[in-house]
């Protein structure tokens, strides 16, 4: 099936998800972009030309593009104060809709969006696309096969100095609501366990260049009693991580360690005796299935594999929505400097 697809939302973003539809071997010849939409409707003709969309509806007006292309899919590229309404377009032109993070601007609105899909019967996910990389889906399967026993915790320390300029440097809790997603879905996925609960403090530090909330340190507590450690700066200078985060995981038989990138350290006990037991390095194994890392590319495979099957997508709205609830209950958690308990 060839799906026909408008994307709404044509700043820098978007090129990424063009080039995924236009060069990767999971998407080539499964998507059509008919239509290109941009409040701005010169960036909206650029980047048609860019990506040789000669045939493509170009305008400014959604509902309008909507109307003259019937697509069977909305891809939402547009800033997060936007989306709700972007999203409920697409929905009611009966489009299927796969939304940049964080799936809304509210949990409360995140909720209606939900709700909305469901009584459409559309299809409504999010790009989780970091939950589709190799190492975050190593880690799961490693968790999974109980070679490190039971997970007792998770710590993860993201530190970057991003100079990305633009409309984050004037953004609310910037931190936590445009990059803590990823690490906290990330962290949700591997663990297997919903959130319960989160502690929360989101500083600026001296010398950002952010307006609000360019760092945070949180602490999530998890079902069966895990707990999730969260460290992190958009403002850190001088030893960056990697924009997967540097991650030590614990279970009742060992640690695994993982700097993000291609570096991982896993020991387990292998002796009963000692002040300090002796300590055995094992493998941490291969992703299951290849084509669920390949990033960006795979989440909108995987959601394109979804409609066709009838089931829901992995990063479906629906699941999503647990993410969004952690980081707004740290941002809560932040406000209200309290303990914050975690419903959706």
């Amino acid at each position: 099936m060839v799906f026909r697809a408008v994307l709404a939302g044509c700043g820098a973003m978007s090129k990424g998800w063009l080039s995924a539809v236009a060069e990767h071997p999971l998407l080539q010849g499964r998507v059509e972009i008919v239509g290109l939409v941009d409040l701005h409707q010169p960036t909206a003709e650029a980047r048609a030309a860019e990506f040789g969309l000669t045939n493509a509806t170009i305008g400014s007006d959604l509902d309008a593009v909507l109307a003259a292309t019937k697509p069977d899919l909305l891809f939402d590229v547009v800033i997060p104060a936007a989306r709700q309404g972007v999203v409920e377009t697409g929905l009611r032109h009966g489009c299927h809709v796969l939304s940049e993070k964080p799936m809304a601007a509210t949990l409360e609105a995140g909720k209606a969006l939900v709700a909305q899909a469901q009584a459409a019967g559309r299809v409504h996910a999010i790009v989780q696309n970091r939950r589709f990389i190799s190492g975050v889906r190593r880690i799961r399967r490693m968790i999974e096969s109980g070679a490190l026993g039971d997970v007792t915790a998770l710590h993860c320390d993201f530190f970057i100095g991003a100079h990305f300029g633009g409309f984050r440097d004037e953004m609310e809790n910037v931190l936590l609501l445009d990059m803590a997603i990823h690490t906290l879905d990330a962290a949700r996925f591997m663990a297997g366990v919903s959130p319960k609960a989160v502690y929360c403090l989101e500083t600026n530090p001296r010398g950002s260049w952010y307006a609000h909330g360019a760092a945070a340190n949180a602490i999530f507590e998890f079902d069966q009693g895990v707990v999730f450690n969260y460290r992190g700066s958009w403002c850190a200078e001088g030893a960056n991580t990697s924009w997967e985060s540097a991650w030590r995981i614990i279970g009742t038989k060992g640690t695994l360690i993982w700097d993000g990138e291609a570096a991982f350290n896993a020991k387990v006990v292998a002796s009963d005796s000692g002040f300090f037991r002796e300590l055995a390095e094992i493998e941490v194994p291969d992703p299951e299935d290849i084509d669920q890392t390949h990033g960006h590319a795979s989440v909108l495979a995987e959601f394109l594999d979804a409609i066709e099957e009838g089931r829901p997508p992995e990063t479906a709205s629906n699941d999503n929505i647990k993410s969004l609830a952690m980081v707004f209950a740290a941002i809560e958690s932040a406000k209200t400097r309290q303990r914050v308990t975690i419903a959706v």
